[in-house]
């Protein structure tokens, strides 16, 4: 989440920045894990980062290309990522060739074609999965 990129930008420790924000470190843990913040932990954690509240709220989805853990993908990943710079067209790419997949199947299943699509979704989402595992973005 992005309160943790913004916390590690700081050079910040979790302990350091519940002292800053007036929240406990287990609330900062939950957080930077995902999970839902109240309106008054989002209001004090947007304080000390000087950040509106919406920015905390919004998903990090851009490929930052020059970090350290895009660096440290697989030649194989990264390969299907060039000239890609957010993960959302890749997702639309994934639920399109689902879509024409399951109309390909429904309406003039292809002994070539229809496997392709599925195929090419399923790997497409893995891809996405992966990245979202290794924190790719």
């Amino acid at each position: 989440m992005i309160v943790k990129k913004l916390r590690k930008q700081n050079n910040w420790s979790q302990e350091q920045l519940a002292t800053m924000s007036g929240l406990n470190v287990r609330t900062i843990q939950r957080v930077e894990s995902g999970q839902k913040a109240s309106l008054e932990t989002l209001k004090c954690l947007a304080s000390v980062f000087n950040v509106d509240i919406e920015r905390l709220t919004e998903e990090i989805v851009v490929i930052d290309k020059d970090s350290a853990a895009w660096k440290k993908q697989p030649w194989w990943f990264r390969v299907n990522f060039i000239g890609i710079k957010s993960k959302k067209p890749v997702l639309v790419l994934e639920l399109i060739m689902l879509f024409l997949a399951l109309m390909s199947w429904i309406f003039d299943p292809h002994l070539f074609i229809t496997p392709t699509l599925f195929l090419s979704a399923y790997t497409t989402g893995w891809l996405l999965r992966y990245g979202d595992s290794k924190n790719a973005w």
